[in-house]
């Protein structure tokens, strides 16, 4: 059985720049879309970007192991070899980073992978993974 797909809706404010962002660089297919929402294969799991100049940007952070983590963000927990992959072509198109490429919690059961960009309207997005993915929840 296939796990569940998430479903995210959330604000932009120029669907142009938008499209750009996560079709060229994060290679997301298109699904439906008007003139105020597109819809994008992220990963297997449906996120949708509405239009809507009047939402603005929290910057709140939280320390995680070191690193300002910005309270609003979502993103996807990848296989490892695919978030390598990914780690590596965002570096080489000199993606600016939110938080590096980097292993978090390391030694610990925690251990993960972890990098955060910002998309144009400055929402945040994680990628993560783990080499042992029991480990997702683990405490």
């Amino acid at each position: 059985m296939a796990s569940p797909r998430f479903h995210l809706a959330f604000p932009v404010v120029d669907l142009v720049a938008t499209r750009r962002f996560y079709v060229d660089l994060l290679k997301c297919q298109i699904g439906r879309e008007n003139d105020q929402w597109i819809d994008f294969d992220f990963f297997g799991h449906q996120i949708t970007a509405h239009l809507s100049s009047e939402e603005a940007r929290l910057v709140a952070v939280n320390l995680v192991d070191g690193d300002d983590v910005p309270v609003h963000h979502f993103g996807v927990i990848l296989e490892w070899p695919e978030w390598q992959r990914l780690a590596e072509r965002l570096t080489r198109e000199q993606t600016q980073f939110v938080i590096a490429p980097h292993l978090r919690f390391q030694g610990q059961v925690g251990e993960q992978a972890t990098m955060f960009i910002r998309d144009p309207s400055g929402n945040i997005l994680e990628f993560k993974s783990f080499k042992d993915m029991t480990r997702v929840f683990a405490r």
